[in-house]
């Protein structure tokens, strides 16, 4: 009896914690919009996300969620902004900036510099960063990224492990700014 009864507390707690687990299914989810072009600037998180707590998402493509609905009470970062050509300072030299593409942890967008027919600089303008795990996958993903844009010159980059879901917004970006250029 004694044995039985240890079980059922056991399981019951068990149960108790597996249900009362917080799961991140991307609402609420902050996203940064970096200041530098490079990415190399200070980020801040945007704080407008409505419901004041953490998402504690990640972008590691081992979750074993089954969850795939993605929400955000956001309204900034739900919708994607339209996108926009703006000319640099040099006249020879334009800026491009693709589709902000919804993932799962929030929008991610790029933005690329072409001079002479060819992709000098690529950079985000918008990526997850609502945790820590955010700005450590996010941190590493991002120049790598970039840097693979610029060697390719198109948007047939491989993605980054561990950054799926940022890698595939990136490249579905970077393919929007590269549209819009012509190349």
């Amino acid at each position: 009896m004694r044995r039985i009864t240890t079980w059922l507390l056991s399981t019951v707690s068990a149960l108790v914690l597996l249900f009362s687990y917080h799961t991140s299914t991307g609402q609420g989810a902050t996203t940064v919009a970096l200041g530098d072009a490079n990415g190399a600037g200070a980020a801040a998180p945007d704080t407008a996300s409505g419901d004041g707590t953490s998402s504690g998402s990640s972008d590691d493509s081992s979750s074993s969620s089954g969850s795939s609905s993605s929400g955000s009470s956001d309204s900034s970062s739900a919708t994607p902004s339209p996108s926009t050509t703006k000319k640099s300072s040099s006249s020879a030299a334009k800026t491009y900036t693709g589709d902000a593409i919804q993932t799962r942890y929030g929008p991610v967008q790029v933005e690329i510099t072409v001079k002479d027919g060819k992709i000098t600089k690529s950079a985000v303008t918008q990526v997850p960063w609502s945790d820590h795990r955010d700005q450590e996958i996010n941190g590493y993903a991002v120049p790598i990224l970039n840097d693979e844009a610029v060697q390719a010159q198109d948007a047939g980059i491989d993605m980054v492990s561990g950054a799926t879901f940022t890698s595939d917004g990136y490249i579905q970006s970077l393919q929007s700014a590269i549209d819009q250029a012509n190349l």
